[in-house]
């Protein structure tokens, strides 16, 4: 179950006012130890070793086709519930350091401009910017790849913000080694500038089938390249 449905499927009997609080939960890292304690008894039972470390919010958590879909590359998915990026940080050794990956692939920041988060684009960049140098420095992995945040329909109020992270991020890509910025926005969008719902799941949030396989044709090449040069 997604994160979205299983705050619902808790807070419908208490109301608006307790949907609402446990939204604000939800923003603190703390909330997702439920979840981390998994990646923890997977790591004791069978660590993956030097693969392609994905991880990030429920975008994807929920991609259940990631192995395959990015085969022959060694891939781990480490995405949990509606993770924020400070979220990532929070729990680096845990859930990256066990892995020991060649690389990062991230996909976190929407749920930091969500409405109820009083995050800026400034402060999904400097928590991005945190993360990186712990990844880089302490965990050594010299490769982080951010995907894109996409345009989510719900959201409409925060496209602007959602924007201008992104373009503080690729900017921020292009003069730190090591770091990659993957645009899958446009790639998202149709001609008129809207989100493409096949691309979408119900809920306008997460990703639908095709969505997956976008988002496989243009980061698996990426990845491809980067580690033939590598090797």
């Amino acid at each position: 179950m997604n994160a979205f449905l299983l705050a619902g499927a808790i807070v419908l009997p208490l109301g608006i006012g307790g949907w609402v609080a446990f939204l604000f939960q939800m923003q603190h890292a703390e909330f997702w130890e439920f979840q981390i304690r998994r990646f923890d008894v997977r790591e004791s039972s069978s660590p993956v070793k030097g693969g392609i470390l994905f991880t990030g919010s429920s975008s994807i958590r929920s991609w259940k086709t990631l192995a395959r879909d990015m085969a022959p590359l060694p891939v781990v998915n480490r995405g949990f519930g509606g993770a924020h990026i400070s979220h990532l940080t929070h729990f680096a050794r845990r859930i990256i350091a066990p892995c020991a990956p060649r690389a990062v692939v991230v996909y976190a920041g929407e749920n930091d401009l969500g409405w109820t988060s009083r995050k800026s684009p400034e402060t999904v960049l400097e928590d991005f910017r945190h993360f990186v140098d712990l990844v880089q420095a302490e965990l050594k992995v010299s490769r982080v790849y951010f995907i894109s945040l996409k345009l989510s329909p719900p959201r409409r109020g925060r496209w602007d913000a959602v924007r201008r992270a992104n373009n503080l991020i690729e900017d921020f890509a292009r003069t730190r080694a090591g770091v990659t910025f993957i645009d899958i926005t446009k790639a998202m969008l149709n001609g008129s500038g809207e989100p493409r719902l096949d691309l979408l799941g119900w809920d306008r949030f997460h990703l639908s089938e095709q969505g997956y396989a976008l988002w496989t044709s243009i980061i698996k090449p990426i990845l491809e390249h980067d580690f033939q040069i590598a090797a």
